[in-house]
């Protein structure tokens, strides 16, 4: 027996294709909502996380930098005290050097030769003075530059010849007696003695100028014929 379906299978078949179609449609929406819904908040997440990292960032760094400030306030309070130290130390250490000055200048000037005046600006030592010759001067020069612990690098600035006026002797009261003397001025410098500096070392070196200063007054010699310092 023969069977015919007159019933309209086409419609059928594109109406059923048709809602197959919106239920895949809808399933993708629905999908793609929850993956957007899951992306965003997932991005969200790791938004939170890296503010929170870079506020914790920002806060060590502005930790490091008050440290910093902290080390650097520390590093100028030592550098303060280190040079209170050695302004100290300098004074102490500046305090023996008049005495031992005056020391080496009275075993160091030789006979003849007699200091007027005496300034000292820092380490910088300004003698002024008079000698019976030149000779007299060069023999000082050589003292300061050869025999000194103390002073060195002495420098003639000036010499001169002047008159000098005395007074006669007790039979001749009266009489006054004019000899020529040679008016004189130099610098020294003050230098602090080392006790590992021998003759021979660093800090005890004579200064060649005063020598070759030295050796030119004594060839020179004075007008009146120049005598050996005694």
């Amino acid at each position: 027996m023969i069977r015919i379906n007159l019933l309209p299978h086409r419609e059928m078949k594109r109406e059923q294709r048709k809602r197959e179609f919106v239920g895949n449609m809808v399933a993708a929406a629905l999908v793609g909502g929850v993956l957007a819904f899951a992306g965003g908040f997932i991005m969200d997440r790791q938004s939170e996380a890296q503010v929170a990292r870079n506020a914790y960032i920002e806060a060590a760094i502005k930790k490091q930098d008050i440290e910093i400030g902290q080390v650097k306030d520390l590093d100028g309070a030592i550098a303060s005290l280190r040079a209170r130290q050695q302004a100290v130390e300098d004074l102490q250490s500046d305090r023996a050097v008049p005495v031992h000055l005056f020391d080496e200048l009275l075993k160091l000037i030789p006979a003849g030769v007699y200091l007027e005046k005496l300034q000292q600006v820092d380490h910088i030592v300004t003698l002024n003075g008079f000698a019976q010759s030149n000779a007299r001067v060069a023999e000082l020069l050589r003292n300061l530059s050869e025999h000194s612990e103390w002073v060195g690098k002495p420098q003639l600035e000036e010499i001169k010849e002047v008159s000098a006026k005395e007074q006669g002797t007790p039979s001749a009261a009266s009489q006054v007696l004019t000899r020529q003397a040679f008016e004189f001025k130099l610098n020294l410098l003050i230098r602090h003695r080392d006790p590992a500096a021998g003759p021979d070392k660093p800090g005890a070196t004579p200064a060649t100028s005063a020598a070759a200063a030295a050796r030119r007054l004594v060839a020179a010699g004075s007008p009146g014929g120049s005598a050996a310092p005694p």
